[in-house]
């Protein structure tokens, strides 16, 4: 028996042609669906990226326990049971956080891996001068920012680029190994995951007329860019999606030659989904986890059940349930602490799954039992008490610091980590990032699928709190999460008074209030989308701001948000308003006017009437 996995990363589910979407170039993803069953309720489950790969391995959740990390000394690894079982497994990938502090336990866990560098800023090619940036409404412009502008240089053809390399040598692994048995690769890669970074042969499939700044990276945040810059994005995102197609069809096209099918598992997934202007908002993280990140496309084929290559699956899946798939397929046993469950024909004795569990530490904790969504936020502003739980700390690309660890204390075990305790650590969140900002929402998907209009339904959300709680205790959720979010430990003890829809409804509806745009304001040469720092360089402006926004320059934002614009502060935190943005919009208008420019004959060719990108 052989497996293979193709995993992309922030792949919209409804941006794909088996999803239902009408306008993406994705034709071998129509291919895949008719090989495959099409899983049309799955769900991630804990979040970002290195969490949602966490699972991949544990076929377990991870996020309320632990913010971004790695594998932990007591997590079973699937790659790894599948090696001490005599299965070949192989890692090929271009996601560099596996090579970061944060992520840097999983590799090793696979026979032998390899990796390809120049994804989103890898700190991979040394320039000591600054690489030339084209203007870009991009607020971020950091060394992550700087590092990706270096890295282009050498991504100048489609060959060159990570996510070919990554799938030529997935394909080079099939082409050695084809006739071997008892295998498993893994071919991984960063894309579409922002920045949309790819060739014109596939921005030419999505023509659009386009006059305005590079953009192909949008901040964490609401959108405050023009319609044009907004649209400009989502096809980029589009181009980006085409490109993975084509590298999927190379799969499938190995598939066919060497003859796969009949006794090869596919499993083709992804972590979690990407905002491209829906509810208002780019990216994740920063927003609830809607449907558009964390309803997921999930395609499988089975070559012990050949019958259903082209159905189409309503059961509730989710994540967890990937890594008990790979070691039931290659009858291996599955360990006790896993709570996924092994995507086959449903077994007539075996329940179907009621509810869904999903969320990203510290943030809202949410179920859905595939009708109603239920995402519930702490119970008040300070979004505590909350603590990391971990044996590795370290984070994404650094290591917890002294500072963060003089608080800490050892936790009595879990039963997930085998007897040995932890460390407790408090955990810091940001108030200008929790679910506090938002509320605490419920969704009915059958009247409304877009979650574009929140309800109150005491008796849905008492019935989903309750299950909500038998989820957390199921998750053997720390005691502190209990408390952050305002529930009792025993789901029957679960009143009205637990109840936060209502309670928390101004500031969820403040919350999904769009932002201002960077077009509905009177512009001068300096303006609401120059850069902060910029601005406050000149003296009329930075006492205009003072004057118009008392305060402002005195918080923390300038910190936090530094390189941001004010139309990009306000998105980002609801200050200033509308009306101080309209005020200070006017005024610095006023004080730095737009140079009249005189008519000048144009002698150039004209332009030829093709898009602009």
């Amino acid at each position: 028996m052989k497996a293979v996995m193709v995993m992309f990363d922030s792949l919209n589910r409804h941006l794909l042609p088996p999803y239902g979407a009408d306008w993406t170039h994705a034709p071998n993803f129509r291919r895949l669906a008719d090989r495959t069953v099409t899983y049309d309720t799955c769900y991630a489950g804990s979040m970002p990226c290195m969490p949602a790969r966490r699972e991949l391995h544990t076929g377990r959740h991870n996020f309320l326990h632990r913010g971004w990390g790695p594998l932990e000394p007591f997590d079973d690894s699937m790659p790894e049971i599948l090696k001490r079982q005599g299965v070949y497994t192989h890692l090929v990938s271009d996601h560099q956080h596996y090579w970061e502090d944060g992520g840097a336990t999983y590799h090793g866990r696979y026979n032998s891996w390899e990796f390809f560098r120049g994804q989103e800023g890898d700190a991979w090619k040394g320039q000591v001068a600054d690489p030339e940036i084209p203007e870009s409404p991009r607020a971020t412009r950091n060394d992550l920012w700087r590092q990706d502008w270096v890295n282009r240089q050498y991504l100048d053809t489609e060959a060159k680029q990570p996510q070919t390399l990554t799938f030529d040598a997935g394909i080079e692994f099939l082409r050695t190994n084809h006739a071997e048995d008892d295998w498993f690769v893994q071919i991984e890669t960063f894309d579409p995951h922002e920045p949309f970074f790819t060739q014109d042969h596939y921005k030419d499939l999505y023509p659009h007329d386009y006059d305005g700044p590079h953009f192909d990276w949008p901040d964490y945040n609401r959108v405050t860019e023009t319609k044009e810059q907004e649209e400009h994005a989502r096809y980029e995102y589009a181009a980006l999606l085409s490109m993975c197609d084509h590298s999927l069809g190379r799969v499938l096209d190995a598939m066919d030659e060497l003859g796969l099918w009949d006794d090869t598992l596919l499993i083709v997934c992804t972590d979690h989904g990407y905002l491209l202007g829906e509810k208002g908002w780019w990216a994740k993280v920063v927003t609830p986890w809607y449907n558009e990140l964390v309803h997921t496309p999930l395609f499988v084929h089975d070559p012990r059940r050949p019958d259903r290559a082209g159905t189409r699956d309503t059961a509730l899946v989710q994540t967890i349930d990937l890594a008990p798939t790979l070691l039931d397929f290659f009858g291996a046993p599955l360990p006790p602490d896993m709570q996924g469950r092994p995507l086959r024909e449903t077994d007539e004795a075996q329940q179907p799954r009621e509810s869904a569990l999903f969320g990203m530490f510290g943030g809202h904790v949410n179920i859905t039992d595939g009708r109603y969504v239920y995402m519930r936020a702490c119970h008040d502003d300070t979004n505590q008490p909350l603590y990391e739980h971990t044996l590795m700390p370290t984070r994404i690309r650094g290591r917890f610091t002294p500072e963060e660890l003089t608080g800490l204390t050892l936790a009595d075990p879990f039963p997930f980590t085998k007897g040995v305790p932890t460390l407790r650590i408090p955990a810091r969140p940001s108030p200008l990032l929790g679910p506090q900002r938002f509320g605490t929402l419920l969704f009915d998907l059958a009247a409304d699928p877009l979650q574009e209009k929140p309800i109150s339904d005491p008796a849905a959300e008492l019935r989903l709190a309750r299950l909500l709680v038998e989820r957390l205790r199921a998750n053997d959720a720390p005691a502190d999460q209990y408390t952050r979010l305002g529930l009792p430990y025993d789901p029957e003890d679960v009143t009205e008074a637990h109840l936060l829809v209502d309670a928390q409804r101004e500031r969820a509806e403040a919350g999904r209030q769009p932002a201002a745009r960077s077009d509905e304001f009177t512009e001068g040469a300096l303006n609401l989308r120059t850069p902060l720092a910029e601005l406050l360089a000149e003296p009329a402006a930075a006492d205009a701001v003072r004057r118009i926004v008392p305060g402002l320059l005195d918080t923390e934002l300038l910190t936090v948000r530094g390189g941001s614009t004010l139309l990009q502060i306000a998105a980002f935190t609801g200050h200033p308003g509308r009306a101080q943005l309209a005020a200070v919009a006017d005024e610095l208008a006023r004080l730095f006017p737009v140079p009249d420019v005189p008519d000048v004959p144009d002698h150039h060719p004209s332009h030829d009437g093709e898009p602009r990108r």
